[in-house]
């Protein structure tokens, strides 16, 4: 099956995803893990060996529901994704980089990048899967674990809304300079992902580009169980 997750991420069409990220900040990936690979994931759940921490979410008033970082080495479908995302997402990054007028550049390889966490500080992986039973939500965050952070996320749904789960959308605010927030309200079915920035993402304005604000969270699970999965590509402290 990971032979086939493989393949997957190899065969994307990177052209409308960078497109889609440049003019509206997000982007959906079509099915890269199949049921059974989500189910397999979702089976983690409740092996605690597989997992670093766990955050009881309304302890910290993120909202309501669990999550859990998984520990080293991760599996390898996790592994895949984060390997086989981050090279195009770099690449995408450092033109985001440039249009904002920074000279710093993300390298080509995960490798290299979890490097500079490291010296940093940055040591924990942060992959984490998120559970949300019915009133469950999360509330607008940003996942940054540290100063060095990359500046794109990625999460995978892993089972099916409206038969699984009802509400439970995925929410991405976006505060632009001198104007009201732009909501977007995003529904993933199984398997399927969507890239989304970390922190802000550059926006053409008048006299050239400007830094919008982006937050993301979850909305009220009406009824059963959501099971997501979060890949995030720095680690941290």
């Amino acid at each position: 099956m990971t032979a086939e997750l493989a393949e997957r991420i190899a065969a994307l069409d990177w052209g409308p995803i960078r497109q889609a990220l440049e003019e509206q900040g997000y982007a959906k990936l079509p099915v890269l893990l199949g049921p059974e690979q989500c189910g397999g994931v979702i089976g983690l759940y409740g092996n605690e060996a597989c997992f670093r921490t766990t955050i009881d979410m309304a302890r910290y008033r993120f909202g309501k529901g669990e999550y859990k970082y998984f520990a080293s080495p991760l599996p390898e479908a996790l592994q895949l994704l984060r390997e086989g995302l981050y090279p195009e997402l770099a690449r995408t990054a450092n033109s985001f980089l440039e249009k904002l007028g920074h000279s710093f550049e993300y390298p080509a390889a995960l490798g290299d990048f979890l490097e500079r966490c490291r010296l940093q500080g940055q040591r924990r992986p942060t992959p984490l899967i998120l559970k949300y039973e019915e009133g469950g939500y999360n509330c607008l965050h940003q996942d940054l674990y540290g100063d060095v952070y990359f500046p794109f996320q990625a999460v995978f749904a892993l089972n099916q809304h409206g038969k699984d789960y009802t509400g439970g959308e995925f929410l991405l605010v976006e505060q632009r300079p001198r104007a009201q927030s732009r909501g977007h309200v995003i529904t993933l079915e199984q398997g399927e992902g969507l890239i989304f920035p970390t922190r802000d993402r550059p926006v053409p304005g008048t006299r050239g580009y400007y830094r919008a604000t982006l937050r993301h969270g979850v909305s009220t699970v009406t009824s059963g169980t959501r099971y997501t999965l979060g890949i995030v590509f720095h680690d941290a402290k």
